[in-house]
This record gives structure tokens, sequence and C-alpha cells, in this order.
């Protein structure tokens, strides 16, 4: 599940492009660019591709935005053996994983954020994304973090 996060720090605006795992909610891959170009989709990609073995079968889902509708995108996707899932335009419940966890970064960092230097504010959410992986519970996961509850289910 992806879709895109964006809010503008000191009239520079970032962008978060994140791989969501459907199965713990783990953030698995993200990007973040100061444009919303085909090379910070391809990064984005770039960090699911490591973890992938032989025996997974893949589904992407993402929104319809520019990037995911280039031939370079699926093209990327097929030669990792992903299969692309894009919601028709104005359906927003296909992609409310990725939609919650924007929402949660906006409550659980954007919103108090108090700097202006959107440098900081980069490190400050890769931080966030690491901390909302291996620390932050979630009471669908039994209490346990993302990371916690997929090591505790590993075969």
């Amino acid at each position: 599940m992806r879709g895109r996060f964006n809010h503008r720090i000191q009239g520079t605006k970032l962008y978060l492009s994140p791989v969501v795992d459907l199965y713990n909610d783990e953030v698995v891959a993200y990007s973040i660019s100061r444009s919303p170009n085909m090379k910070m989709v391809l990064e984005m990609l770039a960090g699911p591709e490591g973890g992938l073995d032989g025996e997974d079968a893949p589904l992407l889902h993402s929104d319809m935005g520019r990037q995911r509708q280039m031939p370079a995108y699926g093209l990327a996707l097929e030669r990792m053996g992903i299969a692309q899932s894009m919601s028709r335009k104005g359906n927003c419940l296909d992609n409310a994983k990725a939609e919650n966890f924007f929402s949660m970064v906006k409550t659980e960092l954007y919103y108090d954020w108090e700097g202006d230097d959107p440098d900081i504010f980069e490190r400050d959410l890769e931080k966030y994304i690491d901390w909302y992986n291996n620390v932050r519970i979630k009471r669908r996961l039994d209490g346990s973090s993302p990371v916690e509850y997929r090591l505790s289910r590993a075969v």
C-alpha cells in the first residue's frame, strides 16, 4: 500500500512516499524528496527489492498518481516480480492504510514540530518512521510494534 504525504516547512515542500505492509502496518520502504518526481518513486521501490525472495508474490497497491502511471514504474515492478494494483480515481478507501499512516505522521510529528529547517524535519521524519516500525505499539498487533509482530510470527 503506498501513497504520498506532503507538507511545507519554511517554504520548502517535502514529499514522503512510503510502502506500508498490510500484514503488520510496517513501513517497509520509503523515500523523501523535495519534488514528487519519478526518481522519488523509483528510490521508494528500491527499498522492498532487497527483501523479496523467489517465494514472495507481493501486490503493490497505489493511488493514480502521475508517476505510478508511467511505464518506468510498471517496468520496475515487473522486474521485481511485484503485481501492480491501482485504485480508480476518487476511491480513497483502497489506499486507507497509507492514508492512516499519513494521519499518524501529521498527528504525532508534524503538527507539534516547531522547527523551521526542512533538513532537520526530514531527519526527524526518518527517526519517526524508525520509531513507528520498532517501538510504537498497536492494539491490532497484540500490543506489539509492527517489527515485533512480524518477527514473533516468523516461521
